[in-house]
């Protein structure tokens, strides 16, 4: 009675030890599989694309990239295997192909350029084009080309290039002399400071008129205040988390979970732009509504009077005023930031040079050197 008691205990037992089993095997089948799929160094062909290493089901070459660090050397690698010119990789749903080829750059950049003119969607790129209403990052399609015509025709132009040039030559006299001033005073010149409020302060001064957001000077020399600070760690955060890596945009479904903490950065960055950049904006543009209902005009001083006075079908303004915040933070804002650098080369070239600031320090003759930094800005 007491082996007939025990029977059913040893069969209800089996089917838990069949599943643990199953589950361990297929624990184990799953690491072989994902070893040997990193180690792969063959290269497979599919569907017409180029190619590439073979990826799993659904994460494609996703786990590869963050497991080869840095990727650029990890891709030149499968550049290598693949001959030299054209590699795919692929994470998750998106192909992403890699030229190394001059000829298939023209073929792409030149020939196919219609084709392969899209822009990604990602997070960073719609929350700081403010839903895609700018023409730097906007996907192709009549909202870019609306805003292309914008930026060729009317804020890149050499009429307002040349409008501006004296706010340009201001900065770059106010930049030289703030170096000359703390040449005397200690001798020493953080260029990393100088080259980021250099970019704050021209930024401001050509986009909103402005080199202070506040009525009070921060103090006799200029320097940056709190609000200049925040400004330009928030241009420079742009430019850093625009073409960043986050796994949300290869998975949209993850938009909220921000697993790689770049969404509550970036809503931070957008959250100091606004409220820097709205007040200014939002006035200039009731600046000008006011002008419009008068029939009256005014000289532009800035972009923002570019962007603000521009006319469309009826009298009304041709862009509106989220479309106007969008170009100020993405366009006008990575431009200056790009190009501002370049003029911080002149001035550490010259940084040992005692007769450049014998220069520097006569204004009769510092129009010369104004002009070099205004030509490389």
């Amino acid at each position: 009675s007491n082996a007939t008691a025990t029977m059913p205990l040893v069969n209800a037992g089996a089917p838990a030890l069949a599943m643990l089993a199953a589950t361990a095997a297929t624990i184990v089948l799953l690491l072989a599989f994902l070893r040997r799929q990193s180690s792969k160094t063959t290269l497979s062909r599919r569907g017409g694309l180029p190619p590439g290493p073979a990826g799993l089901p659904v994460l494609g070459n996703m786990h590869q990239m963050l497991a080869n660090k840095p990727v650029f050397r990890w891709l030149h690698r499968l550049l290598e295997h693949a001959g030299g010119e054209i590699v795919r990789v692929r994470l998750g749903p998106v192909h992403v192909v890699v030229v190394a080829c001059p000829a298939m750059a023209r073929e792409v950049l030149r020939k196919n350029d219609a084709v392969f003119a899209d822009r990604p969607t990602t997070f960073a790129a719609e929350s700081f084009s403010v839903g895609y209403r700018s023409a730097s990052i906007s996907p192709y399609g009549d909202q870019w080309r609306k805003m292309r015509r914008v930026l060729t025709a009317e804020v890149l132009s050499p009429a307002t290039e040349h409008r501006l040039r004296g706010a340009r030559e201001e900065e770059a006299d106010h930049m030289l002399r703030w170096v000359h001033a703390q040449c005397n005073a200690c001798g020493i010149i953080d260029v990393r400071h100088l080259a980021r409020h250099f970019c704050g302060n021209l930024i401001r001064r050509l986009t909103l008129g402005r080199r202070h957001f506040r009525d009070q000077q921060p103090d006799a020399v200029g320097a940056p205040g709190p609000d200049e600070e925040e400004h330009v760690d928030a241009l420079f955060a742009v430019l850093s988390y625009l073409d960043a890596f986050a796994v949300s945009d290869y998975f949209p479904a993850l938009v909220g979970l921000d697993l790689d903490g770049h969404e509550k950065v970036i809503r931070g960055v957008m959250r100091t732009l606004n409220r820097l950049h709205d007040p200014v904006i939002e006035e200039r543009v009731e600046e000008w509504r006011l002008l419009r209902k008068a029939g009256e005009r005014r000289d532009v001083a800035d972009f923002l009077d570019v962007l603000a006075s521009l006319d469309g079908a009826g009298g009304r303004p041709l862009l509106t005023v989220e479309e106007i915040k969008a170009q100020a933070i993405v366009s006008n804002s990575l431009r200056l930031c790009a190009t501002a650098y370049s003029s911080i080369i002149l001035v550490v070239v010259y940084f040992h040079d005692a007769d450049f600031w014998d220069m520097v320090a006569r204004d009769a003759e510092i129009s010369h050197i104004r002009i070099c930094i205004t030509i490389a800005t």
